[in-house]
């Protein structure tokens, strides 16, 4: 690689080196390297038991590997508390839709704004005190094309609705990474295109790393494709590349590459 090409490389942001997670005597997780690079997305494919969600739950602590290390920004988190690499900036959602339901959509983002703003351990405070986060809130709102829904309860959303509201919440935190742990699962082709477009626009300024088995998404908005297999890399770059291993076709595109 030449040194233009070295300096035009973006960042990185996120990154693991000899990742391994066992669960007594079964390895799950088993030597991933994976460098996340700013504004870039990145996904993590592969079939079911391929150990895409306990990389998930490694990197953003919920799990504490057996052996490597995790660095973000150059700090390594390898053995930090899920809490402490959250307020670091490392923030993801998961499978199932985590909002309040009885909350309006802009109550449900207000709640996420209070920690960044300071005022969730100010419970003494009127609700009134919430009003500065209005701002921030509404732009929020209106980036990810909420505002039909605005004073809408979140449980009477849409399934896809939901999701788009949890990208929000997750972006009210200002996260220097974002992890989407199947973004696309049981939406219907309208509400896929609609949450790829906010994905791709989302990372515009910080770097998103995705667990998803829509693969016309991946093909579609994924600067960089890692593939796992029984916890292991099978293969890793852009989604042609990947698309076109036939160790990749086998274990998990099939006919569908």
């Amino acid at each position: 690689m030449t040194a233009a090409a070295i300096a035009a490389e973006p960042r990185v942001v996120l990154s693991a080196r000899g990742l391994g997670k066992d669960f007594a005597g079964f390895t799950a997780v088993n030597d991933v390297n994976l460098d996340v690079h700013h504004a870039r997305i990145h996904a993590l494919i592969g079939p079911n038991g391929a150990g895409k969600t306990t990389v998930f739950n490694l990197l953003t602590k919920f799990l504490q590997p057996t052996r490597g290390t995790i660095t973000l920004m150059g700090t390594d988190i390898t053995r930090m508390r899920p809490d402490a690499v959250a307020r670091r900036g490392l923030v993801r959602s998961f499978q199932i839709s985590a909002v309040f339901p009885q909350l309006t959509v802009l109550d449900n983002i207000r709640v996420a704004l209070q920690r960044p703003a300071g005022l969730h351990v100010q419970f003494w405070r009127p609700l009134r005190a919430l009003d500065v986060l209005n701002g921030r809130a509404e732009a929020l709102i209106a980036d990810l094309g909420l505002a039909p829904w605005r004073d809408i309860r979140a449980a009477d959303l849409s399934y896809g609705r939901k999701r788009v509201l949890e990208i929000a919440t997750t972006l009210a935190l200002d996260p220097e990474v974002l992890l989407l742990d199947e973004p696309m699962a049981g939406m219907g082709h309208e509400d896929v295109q609609t949450v790829a477009g906010i994905i791709r626009e989302v990372a515009r300024q910080r770097p998103v790393l995705m667990v998803e088995h829509n693969l016309s998404v991946v093909a579609d908005i994924c600067h960089h494709v890692t593939v796992l297999q029984r916890g292991e890399i099978l293969a890793e770059g852009d989604y042609a590349t990947v698309a076109a291993d036939p160790r990749v076709r086998s274990a998990y595109m099939g006919s569908e590459a």
